[in-house]
């Protein structure tokens, strides 16, 4: 049985524990954590929590919790009061009435949340739109708590990754985006670069994402069990130097480092990953090599898809000249199509 360490993660934003084995209540999830020792009380949990999860699925604090339930909460000491426009300048690849497509700088979080509270892509765009301040709400379900922080954001690109983002100016436009997003109806890819080689020259991975249970940071491919979301991505190499990998991907699914995960998988972590891989002999200064490329989506109201593409960015090029100069390229023979059926 796993000891509940909230006392020694006190001063960190992370708390994980399972409830004991002859836990025999079914309580809520902010009584159960207010009543262990030096548990976080039920208002401060409902004033500070940024993430509640239960057996690595989304939670209320209302959520009843049972004998075996991993329980894994975020929170921050910090939350603003509200979210402030900011003067930040943005590369918009297409603005309507509707949606702000923006080709987001790699370092660039896209919404506020824990430890980021500022210089987001929500900040920018609240200024860029001409919106007010938001307000901080409270609320037992998180889910609405995230959501009053992250207008107009219908998918997100981690920090690291430079690229295509889609945001909605509008409800009818936020809920017409969401539900392609929800139903993989779109198309994303995405170039990126590895430290090593996959397995063949083009591939389909099927896996569960979870929690890694060493590091709540991190996230780990699993197989053979229904833990965790499932994931599918879809690989193409482009060429080979050495032993790094240009890489073509297509998302079948948006978990949270779906790409940075599987390529670890696959035994060839994206060059330059903070998190998966480790510091490079020949690119000691690498940042994550991994940038969204393009996108097909059907804009709000309309029948067809629209095609937007972002130009790949300079420290690819710059890589890519690196590795020209150490190795010779080599072309895989493959079929032309990337990706299957879903």
């Amino acid at each position: 049985m796993k000891k509940n360490t909230f006392t020694e993660q006190w001063k960190m934003p992370f708390f994980n524990t399972v409830v004991p084995d002859d836990f025999s209540d079914s309580e809520r999830l902010d009584k159960y954590i207010s009543s262990l020792k030096d548990g976080m009380n039920r208002s401060k949990l409902k004033s500070s929590a940024t993430e509640i999860l239960v057996n690595g699925k989304t939670a209320k604090l209302s959520s009843k919790v049972k004998a075996r339930d991993e329980i894994s909460i975020q929170w921050d000491e910090n939350i603003p009061t509200d979210i402030i426009p900011e003067d930040i300048p943005l590369h918009i690849i297409f603005e309507n009435e509707n949606v702000t497509v923006v080709n987001k700088e790699q370092g660039m979080v896209t919404h506020p949340a824990a430890g980021n509270w500022n210089g987001t892509l929500v900040n920018a765009l609240l200024y860029h739109w001409k919106r007010q301040s938001i307000q901080e709400i409270q609320d037992e379900d998180i889910n609405k708590v995230l959501a009053n922080r992250r207008p107009g954001i219908v998918h997100r690109l981690d920090k690291d990754t430079s690229g295509i983002i889609i945001t909605a100016k509008n409800t009818f436009a936020e809920e017409w985006l969401s539900k392609q997003f929800l139903n993989k109806k779109l198309h994303k890819e995405y170039i990126l670069i590895t430290k090593g080689r996959p397995p063949a020259s083009a591939g389909d991975v099927k896996t569960q994402i979870i929690r890694d249970p060493k590091d709540r940071k991190k996230y780990k491919a699993a197989v053979n069990t229904q833990e965790g979301k499932f994931a599918r991505t879809l690989y193409k190499v482009i060429a080979y130097y050495g032993n790094y990998t240009l890489i073509r991907v297509r998302l079948k699914t948006g978990r949270t480092h779906q790409i940075r995960v599987h390529m670890k998988y696959l035994g060839c972590p994206i060059l330059g990953d903070p998190i998966y891989g480790k510091t490079d002999s020949l690119f000691g200064n690498a940042t994550l090599m991994l940038h969204s490329r393009q996108m097909d989506i059907r804009l709000p109201g309309e029948k067809d898809f629209t095609r937007f593409k972002a130009g790949v960015p300079e420290r690819f090029y710059k890589t890519i000249e690196i590795l020209k100069k150490q190795f010779s390229k080599e072309i895989p023979v493959m079929p032309k199509k990337l990706g299957g059926k879903n």
